[in-house]
């Protein structure tokens, strides 16, 4: 392919009959089904997140991007196991 070229592939999909598609038309038969133990295991998480500017020692902050692809999220997941452990604590 040229430099310059579209590289965008246009989609196949049929969007217009996706979004007319009611639930009772969705094929789920190559979807496992999931019991009790998966949905009490569960976690559920926020909807949305809030972007922030946040400040964190150098040393932390090399920790965390050594975690790999998703080190932000994790962060998050400690600060949130913090703050429910402060919220327990609390009563």
């Amino acid at each position: 392919m040229k430099s310059g070229e579209n590289t965008k592939k246009r989609s196949r999909t049929d969007w217009k009959r996706i979004d007319a598609m009611r639930d009772e038309d969705i094929d789920f038969s190559d979807i496992p089904k999931q019991g009790a133990e998966f949905f009490a295991n569960a976690i559920i998480w926020p909807g949305t997140k809030k972007q922030i500017t946040l400040r964190l020692d150098p040393d932390v902050l090399k920790f965390f991007r050594r975690q790999g692809r998703g080190y932000q999220s994790t962060i998050n997941a400690v600060l949130r196991k913090y703050m429910e452990a402060r919220k327990e604590h609390a009563g």
